[in-house]
């Protein structure tokens, strides 16, 4: 049952206010709202990518309606790192006040970086790395490094007079990283002995147990895969996710391959991790995708977007014979990464397209070519236990990751009733180390379609199922203003219902019937004929044909 809405008490001073405007129930959209003596910070803001329910939209963003009135108060946004889940609404944040100032690693400000300026915002930006404490008005922050998908990311401690929280961002405990920079557990247990008061955890992998495998396994997969490989090698993966492309470079390499980046985001986001050193290239394996075509097949590999079965990425595209690469018998597509909950129809329709042109594809469900970059249960319980956190606040994760991580942090020993499973737009105050809730704001979806920013709503996506699934008829009928009459029409047209427009012989006579009863009941208004044509054909289609479609009349007077 969804929560009962009710608005918070005024924020007393010395009080701190905890907000998550996204990132509970879903996996996207993270950021959270700490407030205290009139002062706001910000941890992430990420987009969450539509499903199949939301047609046309593009992304979807937290809903700012908490800050958006607010901005003055705003000191900064802390980026933990640089996936779209947790940077990829900052845009859309700016646009609204430019120059609050935006918080996070070298690799993570770089992306953003390059976001914004597709979107003409220049920055400004403190550049933090592990180890760096900052204060901001009421807060002090300190950044602990943790392990991810992606280098450079960041926990991050807030103190305040309230109390002090820990929010970890995404993170595992890969004790074997490619980067050798390991979460650092000497700083939660420095932190744990100096007093934690709210633990908010990265909650993705809580119901998965043991522990995450590491990503050094995934490089011998990689490499034994391209090289029983006949033809092209086409390996597709998160946009960021420099790991995954350092080792398909390797594997690559070792294979007597060349590399060819595909898809923009691809492009310009493994450019800056190279240029910043985070992507270590071997000599002369990068090549552009003009030159690949003078090579034979099985000296190539295609490092794509498009894993998540995305309609517009190159992988769909290719899938769908709609790119200029054409897939063949003894091509491997290899999808590297973990399937987004939601996203299943979408990638499973996409394997079966390129394995119906004649691909070998490889995924998690065949062999082990991803590891996951969240924290499984195993991981958890030694934070619990280092940390021995007062409170716990699981994020980032659907309502059974939450569930799951809660019930880690229980078995470990922290109180019941100090460990809060919440929703988007839950309030908590924390006084003294003392935490409660103690107000759910109404929070929804904020929907970018094209050019539009939160002008699409529910209502909006509804027609467009209906129109996608049940089809859309519409009656244009002309009546006599006094008698109501039908002089012209009822004329039908539809579409996505039925190819013979001959069908609609049978309602024709009803509509003219239902019009004429209609007028001599004294209905003159055109809005109320114009319900009479509605409901007649909707009745008819709907006992003869079985479905809902979206009915449009249009009744003028003559």
């Amino acid at each position: 049952m969804p929560s009962t809405i009710y608005t918070p008490a005024k924020l007393k001073p010395g009080t701190l206010r905890i907000i998550p405007i996204g990132g509970l129930g879903e996996i996207g959209r993270n950021m959270t709202s700490f407030e205290i003596d009139g002062k706001i910070l910000i941890v992430d803001c990420g987009v969450l990518f539509p499903e199949e329910h939301q047609p046309g939209v593009d992304l979807i963003l937290p809903d700012f309606s908490p800050i958006k009135d607010r901005l003055d108060d705003v000191l900064g946004v802390v980026l933990t790192h640089g996936h779209e889940d947790h940077i990829g609404a900052v845009p859309y944040l700016l646009k609204l006040r430019p120059d609050i100032p935006l918080i996070g690693s070298t690799l993570t400000l770089a992306l953003i970086e390059a976001k914004l300026k597709e979107h003409r915002i220049v920055p400004y930006t403190l550049t933090v790395a592990e180890g760096d404490k900052e204060h901001m008005g009421p807060f002090d922050l300190e950044f602990v490094a943790v392990n991810h998908s992606i280098p450079d990311a960041l926990a991050v401690v807030i103190s305040t007079k309230a109390g002090t929280v820990l929010h970890t961002g995404d993170f595992k405990m890969d004790q074997l990283p490619l980067d050798d920079r390991i979460t650092d557990l000497r700083a939660f247990a420095r932190i744990g002995e100096a007093g934690l008061d709210l633990f908010m955890s990265d909650s993705t992998n809580a119901d998965v147990p043991g522990f995450t495998p590491n990503e050094r396994d995934i490089g011998p997969v990689l490499e034994s895969l391209i090289a029983r490989s006949p033809r092209r090698v086409i390996v597709a993966s998160f946009s960021s996710h420099v790991h995954r492309v350092q080792q398909v470079l390797d594997a690559a390499h070792a294979n007597g391959r060349k590399v060819v980046l595909m898809g923009r985001s691809m492009i310009r986001n493994m450019g800056i991790a190279s240029d910043l050193g985070y992507l270590r290239v071997p000599e002369g394996v990068l090549i552009d995708a003009k030159k690949a075509v003078n090579l034979p097949d099985n000296k190539l590999v295609y490092m794509s977007t498009g894993s998540q079965g995305e309609p517009m990425a190159v992988l769909s595209r290719m899938a769908n014979q709609e790119h200029q690469i054409v897939i063949g018998k003894g091509d491997t597509i290899i999808l590297a990464s973990s399937l987004i909950p939601g996203n299943e129809n979408g990638v499973y329709r996409m394997i079966n397209g390129l394995m119906k042109l004649g691909a070998n594809v490889v995924h998690k469900g065949n062999a082990k070519i991803h590891v996951s970059g969240h924290a499984a249960a195993g991981e958890l319980l030694y934070c619990y236990n280092i940390l021995k956190p007062r409170n716990v606040l699981p994020v980032h994760g659907e309502q059974r990751h939450l569930v799951a991580n809660a019930n880690l942090a229980i078995q470990t020993g922290v109180p019941e009733e100090n460990t809060f499973i919440a929703e988007d737009g839950t309030v908590f105050d924390m006084r003294d180390g003392y935490v409660a809730k103690v107000g759910q704001l109404d929070l929804g979806f904020v929907y970018v379609d094209g050019s539009s920013v939160g002008e699409i709503t529910e209502a909006d996506l509804k027609d467009r199922r209906i129109l996608s699934e049940e089809g859309f008829i519409s009656i244009f009928v002309a009546v006599d203003k006094q008698t109501g009459k039908v002089l012209v029409g009822p004329e039908i047209q539809a579409r996505g219902f039925a190819e013979d427009e001959a069908v609609f012989d049978a309602v024709i006579p009803q509509v003219v019937k239902a019009l004429e009863d209609a007028a001599k009941n004294g209905t003159q208004d055109v809005v109320a004929l114009q319900q009479v044509v509605r409901r007649t054909v909707g009745r008819w289609v709907n006992t003869q044909h079985r479905r809902k479609p979206m009915i449009v009349p249009v009744v003028i007077e003559a």
